[in-house]
């Protein structure tokens, strides 16, 4: 293999525990003619089996302790946490000087935990691959808003046997399959918008979508689940994007009443850090989102209930909900660096939310129009169009005032 096809695949574990299982993966790896770079950060010693390139002493300090301190401390949850924030900025400062390609990782919940934390500290679109005994349930923890590929380790990692052979051979396919794979990059690099979108809104974002991609924009879409906000501002954040289309915020209706699709409350805050045009749009405000019926909350079971699918029940909010979600909304603007506006539909702010279906209640949506009107800055806009948010000529003016942000900024 040739200098240029040969890559460098960080393994990185509990080397004085797993020292066994991390000689046989090194070894397919070095075998298909890539190198390997080991890292441990196993409190107890180092590996048996190898000589880590990285020893824990590193990781311990890259988190603001020493090893000695953490051995007579003897508290392990303690350890943990000190090596995940060492492992994030060690293996972070590694990607930056360009000393590897992949990484790779296998352990329980702990390994999981420091491994996990490492990788979600690296950008998106680099290979990363974990063998974990908790690949399975929720995953948000360990996943985050990065490219994670997790494998169930099915057994234990604790040795070597038909089973965890094969999962550890699997593994170390992956991740070399991963690093040889070679993405070309677009000869035309667009600007990049990112849009924020709902099964309720899917109408609204198409037609913004095919707009702006006629203007010669690449358009990201996110789901708002949660993730998929947290995933657009992180990119955001990484400096990536150009503007954002925010036409479905009802992530902060999650945030507030239990919903299941909550991205935190830092949502609405990237762009205004970063100082990008941003337009704030209510899509799906007028509902909370749960699960299956039987997992809304008691307390709302006199409320305005929509079940949108086998998975998923929606909650019509109130004026009082809306009026909250609107002064959060306008704080958000008001610390924003960089060019923001409002645009609000007069008649709906999702399909169910519109003349004649389910969640039809202007007063509630007038509630969030006039708080937002009633404490935003005098200078950011606050627009409203007098039609659903699913019409065409929304989505048409949404892009026109985003366009107009743009040419402002530059």
């Amino acid at each position: 293999m040739s200098a240029e096809t040969c890559k460098t695949i960080v393994l990185i574990g509990a080397l004085d525990t797993k020292g066994e299982e991390y000689a046989f993966v090194k070894e397919l790896i070095e075998n298909r003619g890539h190198k390997v770079l080991t890292v441990n950060f196993g409190v107890l010693g180092s590996s048996t089996h190898m000589k880590p390139d990285i020893e824990a002493e590193d990781i311990a300090q890259a988190g603001n302790e020493t090893l000695q301190s953490l051995r007579s401390k003897n508290d392990r949850g303690h350890a943990m946490a000190v090596m995940s924030r060492g492992a994030a900025v060690l293996i972070r400062r590694l990607f930056d000087d360009r000393q590897f390609d992949g990484v790779l990782g296998m352990g329980g919940t702990g390994s999981t935990s420091v491994i996990s934390a490492a990788m979600r500290n690296l950008p998106v679109g680099v290979p990363k691959v974990l063998v974990s005994t908790i690949a399975c349930g929720d995953t948000k923890p360990i996943v985050g808003t990065r490219d994670i590929v997790l494998l169930p380790s099915v057994v234990d990692v604790a040795g070597l046997n038909r089973i965890s052979l094969q999962i550890f051979s699997e593994a170390a396919g992956a991740i070399v399959g991963m690093v040889e794979t070679k993405v070309e990059p677009s000869s035309d690099q667009k600007p990049l918008i990112t849009v924020s979108m709902f099964g309720n809104t899917t109408p609204c974002v198409d037609r913004c979508r095919e707009i702006l991609t006629g203007k010669g924009y690449e358009v990201l879409v996110f789901h708002c689940t949660g993730t998929g906000g947290k995933t657009m501002e992180d990119l955001v954040e990484d400096k990536l994007i150009t503007a954002v289309l925010d036409i479905t915020t009802t992530e902060w209706a999650d945030e507030l009443y239990g919903g299941a699709f909550a991205a935190g409350r830092n949502r609405l805050e990237a762009p205004g850090k970063v100082g990008i045009p941003h337009i704030i749009v209510p899509g799906c405000v007028d509902m909370v989102t749960y699960g299956p019926r039987e997992t809304v909350p008691e307390k709302y079971n006199d409320r305005h209930l929509y079940i949108w699918n086998a998975f998923v029940t929606c909650m019509r909010t109130n004026p009082e909900e809306n009026r909250e979600m609107g002064r959060i909304f306008a704080e958000k603007a008001n610390n924003a660096r960089g060019p923001v506006a409002f645009l609000v539909p007069l008649k709906g702010f999702s399909i169910l939310d519109s003349e004649g279906n389910e969640f039809w209640w202007p007063e509630a949506d007038r509630a969030f129009l006039e708080t937002i009107k009633d404490n935003v800055r005098a200078d950011i806009p606050v627009e409203e169009v007098d039609c659903n948010i699913n019409d065409p000529k929304f989505a048409e003016r949404a892009v026109d005032m985003l366009l107009k942000l743009l040419e402002r900024r530059d």
